[in-house]
């Protein structure tokens, strides 16, 4: 009985150190999420293997495991730029990223885990800058939106790509011009808007008075050639055929037979 504790007490102190190992050696991966294994005595950072994948796994106690969030994300930046004639825009944009899955290890050993404020924002500030300085306030204000938008995430991407990272889109959520500059802006288009209206009220008015004078002309031209067809001999046939139906006609008349100057019928009292 005096053995027992002697026995136990070192089973106890080895339990413990089991626990403690197994706590440190475990490592459990959410989702969403990768990990990078660390080797203390084995090379460092591990960049020749895949990440440790999500869920549960067993390191020895002296590796570390950095987890790194692998579902695409958004950051929001404001910013200010100047546009090409030195004015002060700010740009309000946001970006959707994610680390490299394959190459989460370069990435940790080459950039770290704060590759956002190392690389991804000051890359996308510098290329706004770049892209904004090419237009006037004007273009930034109306047209030019999406070409914006579309070069800043060009000139972004083609840094990004080599650093480990994946650049899915640049928004450009709005544009903020100095208010003077922008009630000069719409009212200059307001204007413009006003001169189109009238410049196609003209062209209406112009195209209605061409469509006026082709109907003049072509009735003209009908009469024209109505006119030169009516001889006398026909004018007389007419005449004859109409006398005909009068003549059937139940209502009271008189009718002179050859008393005009043409000799054309004469219809006297008719009711």
């Amino acid at each position: 009985m005096d053995k027992l504790p002697k026995i136990g007490l070192p089973i106890i102190i080895g339990v413990v150190l089991l626990i403690i190992v197994l706590a440190k050696s475990a490592v459990t991966i959410g989702s969403g999420e990768a990990g990078v294994l660390y080797k203390t005595f084995g090379g460092g950072v591990v960049t020749d293997k895949p990440p440790l994948s999500e869920g549960f796994h067993i390191v020895a106690p002296w590796n570390k495991v950095h987890v790194y969030e692998v579902r695409r994300q958004e950051i929001f930046e404001k910013m200010k730029v100047l546009s090409s004639n030195g004015l002060d825009i700010q740009l309000d944009a946001s970006a959707w990223y994610k680390p490299d899955y394959d190459n989460l290890g370069k990435l940790h050993q080459e950039i770290g885990e704060n590759y956002l404020q190392r690389i991804i924002l000051p890359t996308i500030r510098s290329a706004a800058r770049s892209v904004v300085g090419r237009y006037t306030p004007e273009q930034l204000y109306s047209s030019k939106r999406d070409a914006i938008q579309a070069e800043i995430f060009e000139e972004t991407k083609k840094i990004v790509d080599d650093q480990y990272i994946v650049l899915d889109e640049i928004l450009v959520r709005d544009v903020t011009l100095p208010p003077t500059i922008k009630d000069a802006i719409e009212r200059k288009l307001k204007q413009e808007q006003e001169s189109l209206e009238y410049e196609f009220r003209l062209v209406t008015a112009e195209k209605e008075a061409e469509r006026q004078i082709i109907e003049a002309q072509g009735k003209a031209e009908a009469n024209k050639i109505l006119s030169a067809s009516l001889t006398d001999k026909i004018l007389q046939d007419k005449g004859i055929e109409a006398t005909i139906k009068l003549s059937e006609s139940p209502n009271s008349k008189v009718i002179v037979i050859g008393s005009g100057d043409s000799g054309m019928p004469i219809i006297l009292g008719n009711q």
